[in-house]
């Protein structure tokens, strides 16, 4: 946990939050306004100060959650992945890519995958790397990278869920993106 904010640095946040474009719109963050305490009592005074910075960093540092991916199926749905009975429509397998390429075939793949109607992925990654491994390793970084990948894809709107996959389907190496229906 951080430092709370002093009221000029929350202010000198805000305003440096003013002046950023973000990628994708979002619902806009309420500005922290920290209000000056008055001067009847050096107690309120001095107690104004303690908590409106706290108050204001609270605002200023809660991440923004895109909650598009979060918890979008029914009962249903999740059943029938938990249980490995969905067949997928596509595979897309990125073993073999590098990061760039595994990004560019998603994308490329996403695209034709929404183009045709199809509901069902099964996004083949690898299995990330153990726990228990000590050395540096690179492995697991396209793993890593897809949750990031499909939020900032410019199809994020099209992602229902992403699920991780049953032991029929890759188990811990693979995940099922499940895309929204068209209207």
């Amino acid at each position: 946990m951080g430092r709370h904010l002093a009221p000029e640095e929350a202010n000198a946040w805000a305003q440096v939050r003013a002046t950023v474009r973000p990628l994708r719109p979002q619902k806009p963050v309420p500005t922290p306004v920290v209000i000056a305490p008055s001067a009847p009592t050096k107690a309120k005074a001095a107690r104004a100060s303690v908590v409106a910075p706290a108050a204001s960093s609270a605002r200023v540092a809660a991440p923004i959650a895109r909650s598009s991916t979060a918890n979008t199926l029914d009962r249903t749905w999740d059943r029938k992945l938990t249980t490995g009975m969905v067949t997928p429509d596509r595979t897309i397998d990125l073993h073999g890519h590098t990061l760039a390429s595994a990004h560019a075939l998603l994308d490329h793949q996403l695209d034709q995958a929404i183009r045709h109607g199809e509901r069902t992925i099964l996004l083949v990654t690898g299995r990330p790397p153990r726990k228990e491994s000590e050395r540096p390793h690179a492995r697991g970084a396209i793993r890593a990278a897809i949750g990031d990948w499909l939020q900032l894809s410019r199809h994020a709107d099209a992602v229902a869920a992403v699920r991780g996959a049953h032991p029929r389907h890759g188990g811990a190496g693979a995940l099922y993106v499940i895309l929204r229906r068209r209207r």
